[in-house]
């Protein structure tokens, strides 16, 4: 038994276990989310009322715009001063879904030009509909199946990681508060993994690609992906298997792309305008007080006033290159559910840590593969996700959404109920939680000098930068040196058999 089995949530289901009742447990698991998820999205949003740029809800809801109101060509060339578009073609693709269903309603809210800064209560009602609807279609959906591909004999098991998994804090806060779609993105990436773990490794790698084609971020994943499938040919059996596999596998990619290109493949200067709006090299090596090792060498060494723009990309580039380098050797030689599983962790956290241009808010990259151990690294994941919104707390407070980030915090807390085993683990924890108290303390009710304005935001990333390194370490080691815990993670079937479909 797992000490999670007693806590709050475990309490609920066991409560609802019976002949009469049973058939209610999958539906709360996902409407209870549902609820939550609606109530912070009645908080403010990145630039609510906040001209005249507004924030990322105005971002988002430009695309719906443009997409809808002009040609494909001019996506990513059109009025850029004004939120131009920046992420890859599946994402304009999903903005043109939901702004043309928008316009059927109501064309003030997606006007060409006029509709800048538009907030209508209904215009919000339905951009916040479209977050959850996403979200409902494609990433509750994956995580409901993970649970059941992991756990498919194991109903109280099941439904509770499905319940928890739902009600990840970060996650939460950041598309239905903050507003945004990573879920999406999250979702394919999920999607992917499903797929990897039943052997459908076509079609898991057309959902990977999937969520490369939403958000460029999801290349946090991609050297665990590969290697996972690399290792997988090469440790066929039928060599002649391995390299059919290897084969589709690069036909299915480029397909894949392909088609998600397809309207701009005629022309060079479209796909290079492309690249330069999704990679953009020129924002520099961070952007705000992120939690990673950039910024926190920041404070000491103006690593941006020491070296070029250049410099400061290859640097970037080497570190993460070797930070991530062991982790996937180590899983091409020998992929497993639980290597792959580790390696997704460690390769996405180690882009968080040391790769370019890193926002506080890719932190849930990493948040995807460790909240899907959360039964068999329970502490591990419990202090990573609160070290998480810890570090995400300025951008939160800045947008007004620092009730449900204490709230939906303190409730996922909750529900998990106590999880430590061992004096020492009860220990670290204490001291981590007791660091992040203290902080919040002072930083409520002791006002920084008026030379360090920042002083609480630049405490806060780089005490966060340093547990999530900690974290790294510790995720690494647990690759490395397996145990009856680790050989559980993502299921129990250490060995990859052959399918190619």
């Amino acid at each position: 038994m797992n000490a999670m089995d007693y806590g709050p949530a475990s309490k609920w289901l066991q409560f609802l276990s019976t002949p009469q009742t049973s058939w209610t447990i999958p539906f709360i698991c996902i409407l209870f989310p549902l609820l939550i998820r609606w109530i912070v999205a009645l908080n403010p949003y990145s630039g609510f009322n906040s001209p005249p740029m507004y924030g990322d809800y105005e971002a988002q809801r430009h695309w719906m715009e443009i997409t809808n109101a002009l040609p494909s060509s001019q996506w990513y060339r059109y009025d850029l001063e004004w939120w131009g578009l920046d992420y890859p073609p599946l994402t304009a693709f999903h903005s043109w879904i939901c702004g043309y269903i928008g316009l059927l309603i109501n064309s003030d809210w997606f006007a060409l030009d006029s509709s800048r800064g538009y907030e209508s209560p209904n215009s919000k009602f339905f951009t916040r509909t479209t977050v959850i609807i996403s979200e409902l279609l494609i990433y509750i959906s994956a995580v409901g199946c993970f649970c059941q591909i992991v756990y498919p004999k194991q109903q109280q098991k099941k439904y509770l990681i499905l319940l928890l998994i739902l009600m990840q804090p970060a996650l939460i806060l950041i598309d239905h508060g903050h507003f945004q779609f990573n879920s999406v993105m999250l979702g394919f990436t999920l999607w992917a993994i499903n797929g990897y773990l039943t052997q459908h490794y076509l079609l898991g790698s057309v959902c990977f690609c999937l969520a490369l084609g939403f958000k460029q971020m999801a290349l946090y994943y991609a050297p665990s992906v590969f290697s996972f499938l690399l290792g997988t040919c090469i440790s066929m059996p039928n060599k002649q298997k391995g390299l059919l596999l290897f084969c589709q596998l690069g036909v299915t990619v480029i397909i894949t792309f392909s088609l998600l290109l397809l309207p701009w493949l005629t022309s060079i200067d479209d796909l290079l305008q492309i690249m330069h709006r999704v990679f953009p090299v020129a924002r520099g090596l961070f952007e705000d007080k992120v939690a990673n090792v950039w910024c926190a060498l920041n404070v000491f060494i103006k690593l941006r006033n020491v070296l070029s723009l250049q410099s400061t990309v290859r640097l970037s580039f080497f570190a993460t290159l070797v930070a991530i380098l062991p982790i996937n050797i180590h899983l091409g030689m020998s992929p497993s559910r639980s290597r792959f599983g580790y390696a997704l962790v460690n390769t996405s956290l180690a882009f968080f840590l040391l790769s370019f241009q890193v926002h506080e808010k890719s932190i849930l990259l990493p948040a995807l593969p460790i909240s899907l151990m959360l039964y068999q690294e329970p502490d591990a994941v419990k202090i990573f996700m609160n070290v998480a919104m810890f570090s995400m707390f300025p951008l939160l407070k800045r947008e007004g959404l620092v009730l449900p980030y204490f709230g939906v915090t303190l409730l996922w807390n909750w529900l998990i109920g106590s999880t430590s085993s061992t004096t020492m683990v009860k220990t670290v924890k204490q001291l981590i939680y007791s660091s992040l108290f203290i902080w919040h303390i002072a930083e409520c009710w002791i006002l920084p000098p008026s030379h360090w304005p920042d002083l609480y935001t630049v405490i806060n990333a780089v005490m966060s930068c340093g547990y999530f390194s900690l974290l790294f370490l510790y995720f690494t080691y647990r690759q490395f040196v397996p145990s009856s815990i680790t050989n559980n993670v993502f299921g129990r079937s250490s060995s990859v058999k052959i399918k190619s479909t």
